[in-house]
């Protein structure tokens, strides 16, 4: 049972007093269309940075599971790759996008393959940004802390990841995730320094942990390492990296500040990697790891600092939340709302993204209610549809990449049906070799084949 003194019930009512003021605040200062949706395209390195690295983090509780179970395989599948993309992302990417001064993915799909292939780019988008996970942690924390039901706490948890960016946009998320950067340091470096100074350090983790805990590779299969290799990828088709890009000063800014959120990335998982092997050190037989970061907060802090240690959390999550959740309404006013009637006014497109604020909210908050798991959630969206748009993207900055406009939506369908098949029917197979192809390889194994195959009827198509 996890309890909470009234002085860490006022911390975190002073953190979610802050996290509101300085969303409102902020939100005061936002003028145009271009403004509500890239804070003027003016953002600096220093807010860059800020932004790019809190906004990546919104998984904690599933961190602390995949820590607790497997030890420093989650660093190895769920930081590493994410680095070595990104810095790629960064080099070949980043100025590009600067350069493009487009608003989302789908616009320059559009601008390269038109209007079909951008639409359909924007329904995968729409579902890969789904704020759904985050506002099932930020509310699973929140009942707990509480003693609240479900549904409110689905409620409060938009309310304070929302509310703010309906009038203030991509300004108010900004300002409000730059807040929340050195909340979430603040927490997780209180949770190491206390666990170091009560335990001890490597010497300590060795002799309590399991070896394979302490095995980059642990003892998983190289399918599931290749797999959560290949959702990395998914850094290309980042929707909050491209908006990021698009919304700084210039493109130096956009390339450095990706460089540089990579040394905090790095920093901010050595934190919560070392946090969630002294919860598997400490308490080796929890019945819900998930759970992990919650129940050494409870067994090792003391009161006050449990409130900081769980702010930190809050700020973790609602960085992500805030953040998928514009994406969300601006793929909805957007590429949707935008693309179907372009002669919409900028003052409609504003209103038409607010729209979109409160709709994601209901449909997030109704997908957490009913399929109240991170974990399946963030598997098989990754699976089934950053496939579809990887090579999409890749060859929209590429030209000697892009293929015709009706190959493209066909790979793309293509991609998306055999992932999802194959993942309906992997069952029937459980007892061969088959059922370790995941959904995933299937997919994107699929869109690379169309893919050639349109570049061979493009080049083909020249030659004669």
């Amino acid at each position: 049972m996890i309890s909470f003194s009234p002085l860490d019930i006022i911390v975190l009512l002073i953190f979610f007093s802050m996290l509101l003021a300085i969303g409102f605040i902020s939100s005061r200062k936002t003028k145009d269309t271009t403004d509500y949706l890239l804070a003027g395209r003016n953002l600096n390195l220093f807010l860059f940075v800020l932004v790019t690295v809190s906004t990546w983090y919104g998984g904690i509780l599933g961190v602390g599971e995949f820590t607790y179970r497997y030890g420093l395989l989650s660093w190895f599948t769920q930081g590493f790759p994410y680095y070595f993309f990104a810095f790629l992302f960064a080099i070949f990417f980043a100025k590009r996008i600067r350069q493009a001064s487009l608003f989302t993915i789908p616009d320059k799909l559009f601008e390269v393959y038109g209007k079909k292939v951008s639409l359909f780019s924007a329904v995968i988008v729409f579902i890969l940004v789904s704020p759904a996970p985050y506002l099932l942690m930020t509310a699973t924390l929140m009942k707990e802390i509480f003693q609240i039901d479900f549904l409110l706490a689905l409620i409060i948890s938009f309310v304070l990841s929302g509310s703010y960016l309906i009038k203030g946009g991509f300004r108010s998320n900004v300002f409000v995730d730059a807040f929340q950067f050195f909340v979430m340091f603040i927490g997780f470096i209180l949770a190491v320094t206390i666990c170091f100074n009560s335990f001890g350090g490597m010497e300590f983790l060795s002799e309590k942990l399991p070896q394979s805990h302490l095995k980059f590779t642990s003892n998983a299969s190289v399918t599931f390492i290749v797999v959560w290799f290949l959702i990395a990828l998914w850094t290309f088709a980042d929707p909050g990296f491209h908006q990021r890009a698009y919304a700084a000063k210039n493109g130096n800014v956009a390339k450095w500040g990706i460089i540089i959120s990579i040394f905090f990335w790095a920093l901010f998982d050595f934190l919560t990697t070392t946090t969630g092997l002294f919860a598997r050190a400490l308490f080796p037989n929890l019945e819900q790891p998930v759970m992990a970061f919650p129940f050494l907060a409870e067994k090792i802090l003391s009161p006050g600092l449990k409130g900081i240690f769980y702010a930190g959390m809050f700020a973790t999550i609602i960085s992500t939340l805030n953040s998928f959740l514009f994406l969300s309404a601006t793929t909805i006013g957007r590429d949707f709302f935008y693309r179907i009637k372009p002669s919409i006014t900028d003052e409609k497109l504003k209103s038409f993204t607010s729209l979109g604020i409160i709709l994601s909210g209901v449909i997030s908050i109704a997908i957490s209610y009913l399929i109240p798991s991170v974990v399946e959630i963030w598997y098989t969206i990754g699976s089934l549809f950053i496939p579809a748009i990887i090579p999409a993207v890749f060859s929209a900055y590429f030209q000697r990449l892009q293929i015709p406009e009706k190959i493209m939506l066909l790979e793309m369908i293509i991609s998306l049906l055999s992932g999802s098949i194959w993942y309906f029917i992997r069952q029937n197979f459980s007892d061969t070799i088959f059922y370790e192809i995941e959904p995933m390889l299937i997919g994107l194994v699929s869109a690379v084949i169309v893919h050639l195959f349109g570049l061979f009827r493009k080049f083909s198509f020249f030659k004669n």
